[in-house]
């Protein structure tokens, strides 16, 4: 929707700032790219907008409107700012929105506030939840895993659990944006969070990733046996760090895994339209296949050749070569962070950390 937002987050990959640009979508043009989307008929995508900060853009609900009428699923990602007010959220509800999402990057106010770059954002982000319950909205939490949060994440699950929380998306650190200057977690951290996050999804919420799409073979490794943790995985400190946290704060669960298995990554059942309309693979993807402004997003998404290439699992190396080639395969965003191929493997998978290692 737009750049701008009052926040400015260390790990934003959209380099936020205080005004929108001068090239960004026309409320017109906003509504061409729902028509395209229309066309699709049923089911058709769910349009997430977000930003920056997408009540920034005056003719936000406007814009929801339109996708209500034209039966374009919406949904909304604000940040925690005083434009988020309960009339903005029931003037969103009364026009059909029905999910939102909210970041929160920490259980206590020192780590989530100092990611925010705001004091006070902590308990504001509480409240906002709340909001967002009381509205009716079905709920969404999202978590960038970093290594300063990363021994949080059981108190963030336990936080989500006490405030009913419908769904836990956690982010997997992509280097880019503001992101580059930040460590990211390895690929064995990754493992251990992703056998975590399979527990955690155990407690009444839905966990999904964003950037880990490996979680998707470790949640069916799991129903695989019947949750039971893999003996490859026992005796790993973090994951069993994370895991008896959980259990201290929750106890043990024996509910069903909650954790989605459609094959989608960047490209493939996911595509970003910039605020100045250019299209991306994926908001962690800087590689522009065209512009809404001039092409339509469904023939850019049908027809570009790396999007092909990336639907059909073409990958070079671990990730080609893999089982899990399409029901994973790999973030294409960090792969092109890492070696400046989309098409490379994803070296936040410990598969492939394992087969570079072996020299194999």
């Amino acid at each position: 929707m737009t750049k701008a937002c009052h926040l400015a987050c260390f790990h934003c990959r959209a380099n936020a700032q205080e005004t929108g640009g001068d090239d960004e979508l026309s409320t017109d043009e906003g509504f061409a790219l729902i028509d395209t989307l229309a066309a699709i008929g049923a089911p058709r995508p769910i349009l997430i907008l977000t930003g920056g900060d997408c009540l920034m853009r005056e003719d936000l609900v406007q814009i929801a409107t339109y996708a209500a009428l034209a039966k374009v699923p919406i949904a909304i990602a604000p940040s925690v700012t005083p434009r988020l007010t309960s009339s903005t959220l029931q003037a969103l509800r009364d026009c059909g929105v029905k999910s939102a999402s909210l970041s929160l990057d920490g259980a206590t106010a020192s780590i989530h506030d100092a990611v925010r770059g705001i004091d006070g954002h902590f308990e504001s982000t509480l409240r906002a939840i709340r909001q967002l319950k009381e509205h009716g909205f079905t709920t969404q939490v999202n978590t960038t895993v970093m290594p300063t949060n990363v021994r949080e994440l059981p108190d963030v699950a336990a936080l989500l659990h006490d405030e009913r929380v419908d769904v836990w998306e956690v982010f997997f650190l992509i280097t880019t944006g503001r992101g580059t200057e930040i460590e990211a977690t390895t690929a064995r951290e990754n493992e251990d969070v992703c056998n975590f996050l399979v527990d955690a999804s155990r407690y009444g919420f839905t966990v999904r990733t964003v950037e880990a799409p490996f979680f998707r073979r470790v949640a069916l490794e799991r129903r695989g046996s019947d949750g039971v943790l893999p003996r490859a995985m026992e005796g790993h400190s973090l994951y069993a760090s994370l895991r008896d946290r959980l259990f201290e704060r929750l106890g043990p669960s024996t509910a069903p895994i909650r954790a989605p298995s459609a094959a989608t990554r960047d490209g493939k059942g996911i595509v970003f339209v910039a605020a100045n309309g250019d299209v991306y693979p994926s908001g962690f993807l800087p590689i522009k296949l065209g512009n809404v402004k001039v092409s339509s997003l469904i023939d850019i998404y049908r027809n570009d050749e790396l999007l092909r290439s990336i639907r059909a699992a073409d990958f070079v190396g671990p990730c080609g070569d893999c089982e899990y080639a399409n029901l994973c395969g790999g973030s294409r965003s960090r792969a092109f962070a890492a070696y400046g191929n989309p098409l490379a493997s994803d070296p936040g998978c410990v598969h492939v950390s394992e087969v570079v290692a072996s020299g194999s």
